[in-house]
């Protein structure tokens, strides 16, 4: 499959962002200033056209309004993704743990499309990272990468990070391509909110 490009001749990736109009938002922004065509898996179209008015990039912007949780759906809309699109270089994932089944549907279909590509799994702060990839089936054409979101202490209390944070500690794992990347503190864990 062909890449897509600028009109003034400059390749361009493709970027799938799940999560990417709520608590990712930002990271989705920033990959559009940053050289990626971004495809966004949501279930809400308000949230999706709001992040689409946001961008100076909408264009480079493809909704995929699909609730991940349906593998089936999820599967289809992928495919015909890739088969409109091309193939996926890059994929930031926060998927809430009810959809057992989004995250393999995702591993595979784009395994089996793209030759080489990256996976940000955006994971809670009390998830075991270890446990979490043992239980996966990671070809050897994905750069698997682990991002875990813990918490802030100020002095006395502590809190859950913003979307702000949470997206600037996402992107910083992105230009570091770190294997396991820690965003705010997940110790003490009795410090914890």
């Amino acid at each position: 499959m062909k890449k897509i490009s600028y009109k003034w001749g400059k390749e361009m990736k493709h970027a799938l962002v799940i999560g990417g109009t709520g608590m990712l938002a930002n990271v989705t922004l920033w990959l559009l200033d940053n050289n990626y065509q971004v495809s966004i898996i949501a279930r809400d179209s308000q949230k999706m056209e709001s992040l689409i008015n946001k961008s100076a990039n909408k264009s480079y912007i493809t909704p995929v309004l699909v609730n991940y949780e349906n593998d089936n759906k999820l599967r289809k809309e992928l495919e015909l993704l890739i088969n409109k699109k091309g193939p996926i270089d890059l994929v930031i994932a926060w998927i809430h743990t009810g959809a057992i089944h989004a995250l393999p549907s995702i591993l595979e279909v784009i395994s089996n499309t793209s030759e080489l590509w990256e996976l940000y799994h955006v994971l809670g702060s009390s998830n075991d990272l270890n446990e979490i990839k043992k239980n996966l089936t990671i070809k050897n054409n994905c750069l698997y990468r682990q991002i875990q979101l813990g918490f802030v202490i100020q002095k006395l209390t502590s809190r859950w990070l913003t979307n702000n944070e949470i997206s600037n500690g996402v992107i910083e794992a992105i230009i570091k391509r770190r294997d396991q990347h820690i965003v705010g503190k997940i110790e003490p864990w009795d410090r914890r909110p």
